[in-house]
């Protein structure tokens, strides 16, 4: 009988073999009872973006001025206007109101149609105010008289107020953009304003 033997080397060999087939085994074995759980898809809200028709849009703006009353003159001498009303107000014992802006000015047009009709605030203004439209259009910037009196207005946007006491000095400057509401007037802000504007009797 022949007897084989089998070095130390050898025998390591095939001990480490069989390490590594039985960790693959192993792991193949996991790998086959591992559960992927289903990923669920993600819902992405559509945003819905609202389309304006500008030209539709400046249709229903150039309809509505051919009902509103054009207070602005363009032609006036703004400087000679305010000169006598001033001189007006000081002897009634009131304030210069003045709004400027312009025909082209839809929200110009609106806030005077809306202090007009609004009996409440009308009423106030009549009472403490001389009311004055001064003109700003590209017929007719007024420059001298913007920078005598609001030299500051760049950025207030159109309308806005400037009131003049009696002795022809400005008190406050207003812009308009707060008393917006929808597309008017806030009664109970712009009335406030008048109030807060008013001369001290």
């Amino acid at each position: 009988t022949t007897f084989k033997y089998i070095n130390k080397n050898s025998m390591k060999k095939i001990q480490i073999s069989l390490i590594i087939l039985s960790t693959s085994l192993f792991f193949t074995a996991c790998k086959d009872n591992v559960k992927v759980e289903p990923v669920e898809p993600v819902q992405v809200d559509t945003v819905k973006t609202e389309v304006v028709d500008t030209a539709a849009v400046k249709k229903q703006i150039a309809a509505e001025k051919e009902t509103l009353v054009k207070p602005y003159n363009d032609t006036e001498d703004a400087q000679a206007k305010l000169n006598e009303l001033v001189a007006q107000a000081n002897k009634e014992g009131k304030n210069v109101f003045v709004q400027a802006g312009g025909n082209w000015c839809i929200w110009c047009l609106r806030f005077n149609d809306f202090v007009q009709k609004n009996q409440e605030i009308k009423a106030v203004v009549d009472a403490n105010y001389i009311y004055y439209h001064l003109n700003y259009s590209k017929e007719n910037k007024n420059e001298a008289v913007f920078a005598k009196y609001v030299p500051n207005s760049k950025g207030l946007g159109y309308p806005f107020f400037f009131i003049l006491n009696s002795k022809g000095e400005v008190t406050n400057t207003i812009s308009s953009a707060d008393l917006e509401a929808n597309k008017s007037y806030d009664q109970a802000k712009v009335k406030q304003m008048f109030l807060d504007n008013a001369p001290k009797k």
